[in-house]
């Protein structure tokens, strides 16, 4: 008899995945767009150079910043939280049991049943039960402001470093069409990579992230273009 083995599940990838994703993302359609903006308006190869720099550098700080005060928010929320239920634990042991009972009766256990749960876990570890059943809070889960800041910034900066290592070994001339053509082969990598470990269609997950970012560009590309022709 074959030995059963657990299932893998990919859920608890996707949360860490959609983030690198997402700052990668960001990072090389922001630069990208960026370059092609200002390479549209002719500019020099070096200004060209200068300001995808300054937009990885410009970009990956917004993201760090903006994900640290966003995610330190969270991370206020949950112990604001978690003391609340320590005081209601402390206050009122009796009534967190039967509330402690009702979750595990609403999710199909029996009443009697519930009530053992119930009594055993706040046995082992009252607060804990009451954190992952009554709040959804895991050690997985717990918000991590610095951690979530410093991946953003190093997800958006190797992003970013596509299109700007493009221009860096590009003449002048094929500037445009190499910067295009590896942001947009990096974008299909992606997002075909994401669709992968989430479970989903590969090819529509790849195309669904390159189109769209090929929409930012062309648009940033004609505002560099007709800017460059008005000025």
């Amino acid at each position: 008899m074959r030995r059963r083995t657990h299932e893998r599940h990919t859920l608890d990838e996707v949360g860490w995945l959609r983030a690198s994703v997402l700052g990668a993302n960001d990072g090389i359609v922001s630069t990208s767009s960026l370059i092609l903006g200002v390479a549209a308006a002719h500019s020099a190869h070096n200004n060209i150079l200068l300001s995808g720099a300054a937009g990885l550098v410009a970009g990956a700080m917004s993201m760090a910043i903006g994900e640290y005060v966003s995610v330190h928010s969270q991370a206020d929320s949950e112990a604001a939280a978690i003391a609340q239920e320590k005081d209601e634990l402390r206050d009122d042991y009796a009534g967190e049991r039967h509330e402690l009972t009702d979750i595990y009766v609403r999710r199909g256990l029996d009443l009697d049943l519930a009530k053992k749960v119930a009594q055993q876990l706040m046995d082992h570890d009252a607060l804990g039960a009451h954190a992952r059943d009554e709040l959804g809070l895991t050690p997985h889960s717990i918000a991590r402001p610095l951690q979530a800041a410093l991946s953003s910034a190093a997800s958006f900066s190797a992003g970013s470093a596509v299109p700007l290592l493009a221009v860096a070994f590009t003449s002048p001339r094929y500037l445009f069409a190499a910067t295009v053509a590896a942001s947009l082969l990096c974008l299909l990598v992606l997002g075909g990579v994401a669709a992968k470990v989430a479970g989903a269609r590969v090819a529509a997950g790849a195309l669904r992230v390159a189109l769209w970012s090929a929409l930012a560009m062309g648009v940033t590309a004609a505002a560099g273009a007709l800017l460059g022709t008005e000025l």
